[in-house]
């Protein structure tokens, strides 16, 4: 019996497709859908039923921060800026949608 060869990215890749959380897709770029399921969210006066959150670069990181008064508010403005959304509509989500979005940014840069 052969076992096959599975190179160290694609193991990464499975593992890290096992361990998404059932409201989380991954797509080819990188970017992540987050799936607000049969609650959907209210962001400029419509319902949105999924986000798409872009991979974040170190400057995003680092441009969250400036003139931040703290880490939630720092966190706030890079889930706004990789969602394409006003941080003013990130702060109108529900704590259930606002964790869903956090575990999309815990896994894009973890």
């Amino acid at each position: 019996m052969t076992k096959a060869i599975v190179s160290p990215a694609a193991a990464a890749a499975a593992a890290l497709a096992a361990a998404l959380p059932d409201f989380l897709t991954e797509n080819a770029d990188g970017s992540m859908i987050i799936d607000f399921g049969d609650r959907p969210a209210t962001i400029d006066g419509g319902e949105v039923k999924e986000l798409t959150m872009r991979e974040p670069l170190v400057s995003d990181q680092m441009a969250s921060r400036q003139g931040s008064a703290n880490a939630g508010e720092a966190e706030i403005k890079l889930i706004a800026n990789l969602c394409e959304i006003a941080p003013d509509s990130v702060g109108g989500l529900t704590m259930r949608q606002y964790g869903r979005c956090q575990a999309a940014l815990s896994f894009l840069t973890g």
